[in-house]
């Protein structure tokens, strides 16, 4: 029901202890093979057992492996045989409860496609919205776990029309943090911290995430994609945020010293988040495009109070060498991401802002032209 907490069915966790084990990561990999093998052994998860041995490239105990699949296969009976037994002499309520505990127990032991197969059984089977929109959900959480981005993108495109039928308040919200975990999965900050702070009072998803990390995300994707205003407005004095800021290692020190231009301290917090970024099966592709971009938003935010600024002053504010300095923005400017030149004779930093009036010349003149040419086109095709 809406409003309840929904089982971790599948436990996400699992995926991340996976992934650490196949990470270059070795302090964490002890307590993550520890919590990977009893989760597997306690719930007899012989498909993601092979799944896991495949990855990670290891023999394969087919001792144990036997054993859990006769454990499989006994539960999956009494299943059947339940859902047979609803068919018969029940109605539909109980047999869309059946057909969704098959599901929910292929899901569990890490049986992707059987899982997905019954899951489109039991939503055809299935009468009221709420469920069906539930079982939606579930199987966004089966494309999480094993990394489908398609399967992921199908059912949130679902979830979207069946919502819009009438959806209820709590699954309009929880939407809303699935979608922001795709988006921040593939790289799109800027429309993952809108659906994250959107749902900062109202998150409930902790089957997906706890809400710590939900906040972490949150203060991630925001500082990459808000300006210097509404990060204020919207992070720094959100009351749901400072609630938990401090369970969070580095995080306050990173988006308060960005906000408060304190540039050497957010270089320390930036490089001390990075190993966490590096570690999540989520962020871990785009990492570097992460931290680079961060380096550029404070070189751009400090260039932007100051017409020229000298190496030395601007790296003693950034914490760092002159030669990093020097060779950072050179290797910035030179790809056009900063808006200054280095005048390496005198030392200085000079900005080179673009003029505002010569650049919307040239946007109309580029869109003048592109106009011109569709009629032309056009002009051709009515000719003909």
């Amino acid at each position: 029901m809406a409003g309840e907490p929904i089982p971790k069915i599948p436990n996400l966790e699992l995926a991340q202890h996976l992934f650490t084990l196949q990470s270059n990561f070795e302090p964490a990999k002890a307590e993550a093979k520890k919590q990977l093998w009893s989760a597997i052994e306690e719930n007899n998860m012989a498909p993601f057992y092979t799944h896991v041995c495949e990855n990670l490239k290891i023999q394969v105990d087919q001792k144990l492996l036997q054993k859990m699949q006769k454990n499989n296969s006994d539960d999956l009976l009494k299943l059947d045989e339940r859902i047979e037994d609803a068919e018969k002499n029940l109605g539909e309520t109980e047999l869309s409860d059946g057909l969704i505990a098959k599901a929910e127990y292929l899901t569990k032991i890490g049986e992707k496609e059987k899982a997905l197969t019954a899951y489109r059984v039991a939503f055809e089977k299935t009468p009221t919205l709420g469920n069906r929109i539930d079982i939606v959900f579930a199987m966004m959480r089966i494309g999480i776990f094993f990394g489908d981005n398609d399967e992921i993108s199908r059912q949130i495109e679902k979830a979207k029309s069946l919502i819009d039928e009438g959806g209820d308040w709590d699954r309009r919200n929880r939407l809303k943090v699935y979608e922001g975990f795709f988006k921040m999965s593939n790289r799109d900050f800027s429309t993952a911290a809108t659906l994250f702070l959107d749902t900062l009072s109202t998150f409930t998803s902790t089957e997906l995430m706890e809400y710590k990390d939900f906040v972490r995300y949150a203060v991630l994707t925001s500082c990459i994609s808000l300006k210097r205003p509404e990060l204020k407005k919207k992070v720094l004095d959100a009351p749901e945020i400072l609630e938990v800021i401090h369970q969070l290692p580095h995080i306050e020190d990173f988006m308060k010293s960005l906000y408060e231009c304190r540039y050497a301290m957010f270089f320390e917090s930036l490089a001390a988040i990075e190993p966490s970024l590096s570690q999540s099966r989520y962020l871990n592709a785009h990492y570097r495009f992460y931290v680079r971009e961060m380096r550029i938003h404070a070189y751009a935010q400090l260039l932007e109070s100051y017409r020229s600024l000298t190496i030395p002053s601007m790296a003693q504010s950034f914490g760092v060498s002159e030669e990093f300095i020097d060779r950072d923005l050179s290797k910035f400017i030179a790809g056009g991401r900063l808006n200054c030149v280095i005048d390496k004779v005198n030392g200085i930093v000079e900005t080179n802002r673009p003029d505002a009036k010569n650049h919307q010349y040239q946007v109309v003149i580029k869109q003048g032209d592109l106009l011109l040419n569709r009629i032309q086109n056009l002009s051709r095709v009515i000719n003909v």
